[in-house]
Formats: C-alpha cells, structure tokens, sequence
C-alpha cells in the first residue's frame, strides 16, 4: 500500500536536497539546441549539460537497484541519455525529456536573465528548468519514492534528447537505433508540457505545429 504521506516528505526532500541545486547550475549553462546554436559541438555547453545529468543519475542508480545508464552519440548528432529501469510485468514505460535550450530573447528584468538562475520562494527563474530540465530528475525521483516503500512498477525507459527546440531532427535516428532497447512501450509519458496551477495534473493530448526558418 502507497503511502502518500511518504511520497510527498520524500518527493519534497530529494527536490530540496537535491534536484532544485542541480537545476540552478544547469540553467547557468548556455547549451541553447543547435538551430541557435550551429556550433554546439565546438562550444561544449551541451556537452557540458549532459555531463551534470549524467553525474547526478549515477548517484540516484544505487537506490534503483538494476538500472543502467548510457550517454548515446551518434556522429554528427546531439547527444542523448538512455537510462533503463528493471521493473515487474510485460508492459514497458517511456518517459521523454530534453535538456536543450532556447535561445536568449529578450524582455527580461534587470537582475534576470537566461543564464542567470534566481530562485525566490519555490519559483526558480531562467533558462531550462521548466522546459525541460525537470523532466529526468521529476521520473527518477517518482520510482526512488516507489522504490523507498517496496511499491512495484513497470519496466521504465527514459530518453532525454538535446535537439528538441530545434524540432527534434536528431530524435528519429536514436529512436531507430534504440529500437531493441524501447522496444513497444504500452505508455509513453513525455514530460514536457505546461501547467495552468499546482492544484491539478495537467495534461496535453496535442502538440502545436511548428515552423522555423533561417535569415
């Protein structure tokens, strides 16, 4: 039996502890997605970004007893993060994330900006810690809090891209060359959306189109 009492002390204190300082270094990192950024490989900010996701899973993986976690690199391709997760059941789950930025813009108050993370009360402010460099801490920590309470889950995958502002180019070639490890998921839950308040889960059905061009 679920004790939602222990999901949320254990939820808040990982967040806390753990995941919220994490993400105010990863917004101060500049890895914008390589539509904006043609020269990423040459920069190392994604690279750079990668490496601090990677370190803070690995330090998770023991209380996930099983997982395995690989960096993938393609030629000529962004990077992405494979973890898998052993769970109970046929069913598997894929849960996606991007760790890519958008570019600067502008309009931003004196004291903010992109690369500048801010954190007052529970809101944290820049680049990338809303879109979407939650989504891989926000999963982990879900099963660790199963885990913690000897709850079972299914099988999960997780893939975590860099090329996602950039319309995801890179996306189908690891999907084909991940193919025996996704395998036919039964669910797939891509943590990357928008939430009107805290006092509900929201959830999309539909994506927007999308256009981008170059001058």
């Amino acid at each position: 039996m679920l004790d939602v009492g222990k999901v949320k002390k254990f939820i808040d204190q990982c967040w806390t502890d753990e995941i919220v300082p994490t993400l105010v270094e990863y917004i101060k990192i500049p890895n914008k997605s390589p539509a904006f950024d043609p020269d990423w490989a040459a920069h190392g900010y994604m690279d750079e970004a990668v490496a601090l996701f990677e370190r803070w899973a690995r330090a998770m993986l023991p209380s996930l007893t099983g997982s395995t976690l690989e960096v993938v690199r393609l030629p000529g391709r962004t990077p992405v993060i494979v973890i898998d997760v052993p769970g109970e059941g046929e069913d598997k789950v894929l849960l996606y994330g991007h760790l890519d930025k958008q570019p600067e813009m502008v309009g931003w108050t004196e004291g903010y900006g992109p690369w500048i993370p801010r954190l007052e009360g529970d809101k944290l402010y820049g680049h990338g810690g809303a879109d979407d460099g939650y989504a891989m801490f926000g999963a982990l920590s879900a099963l660790m809090a199963l885990r913690a309470q000897g709850v079972p889950h299914a099988p999960c995958v997780f893939l975590i891209e860099a090329c996602e502002e950039s319309g995801s180019d890179d996306l189908p070639y690891y999907v084909d060359h991940l193919a025996s490890r996704i395998g036919s998921p039964s669910l797939v839950v891509c943590l990357d959306s928008g939430c009107g308040n805290y006092d509900q889960l929201w959830m999309t059905t539909s994506l927007r189109g999308m256009a981008s061009g170059t001058h």
